[in-house]
């Protein structure tokens, strides 16, 4: 079984989110925050090694919340660029397992969280999260993957390592990730939320 404390939160934040615009989508607002904290907030319980955010040109402010901060200076290489500075965090700190988790999906649980771990049996272990079609992160990768993550190239990152590997089925509601401005505006309507420039003048009206 791994266990969170030797475990290190990878989030990863340096995407350059191209079917988003010019707009920092992770500083765009949902509900009372950017969206990129929502992960940060669900899982600031959950009691990890060590945390670590690799980001790319945002203005939110990681160190903050707890995380050890790794600048990716080349996102054009895809997600799996950001995993290898992570993973290659992970390691320097001490860690024996890596939960990587995407920033740009903001209703994650920790009790996901929590089943991925429960579920693992030991540094083999490949855990990911599925809403019963398919895989996708959070994922928990035992020490014994993390070579293999190093090695990954390309946009896909570990795609072909999570395919593989164990998937634990949760709702599809919590593993909504946001790509586009059309993906906010629908996760803020299903809230009863305004969107566009709705949104930013009420916003205004609340920090006022």
């Amino acid at each position: 079984m791994l266990r969170a404390e030797d475990t290190a939160l990878v989030l990863l934040a340096a995407g350059r989110s191209r079917r988003f615009g010019e707009t920092d989508k992770l500083a765009e607002r949902f509900l009372d925050q950017p969206l990129a904290y929502h992960v940060v907030t669900a899982l600031e319980a959950v009691p990890f090694q060590t945390r670590i955010a690799v980001v790319s040109q945002t203005a939110l402010d990681f160190a903050a919340r707890g995380y050890t901060v790794i600048e990716n200076a080349a996102p054009e290489e895809g997600q799996a660029g950001s995993l290898r500075l992570g993973v290659a965090a992970a390691q320097a700190r001490g860690a024996s397992a890596v939960l990587v988790a995407l920033a740009d999906m903001p209703r994650v649980t920790a009790t996901q969280i929590y089943r991925l771990f429960d579920l693992a049996e030991g540094p083999d272990a490949v855990m990911a999260s599925s809403n019963g079609v398919h895989p996708t992160p959070p994922a928990l990768f035992g020490a014994n993957r993390l070579p293999e993550l190093l090695r990954c190239a390309g946009d896909s990152g570990a795609r072909a390592l999570v395919q593989a590997g164990r998937h634990v089925v949760t709702q599809a509601d919590e593993l909504i990730d946001i790509d586009t401005p059309e993906d906010l505006a629908a996760l803020r309507a299903r809230y009863g939320l305004p969107s566009g420039a709705a949104a930013i003048r009420a916003a205004a009206r609340r920090s006022g």
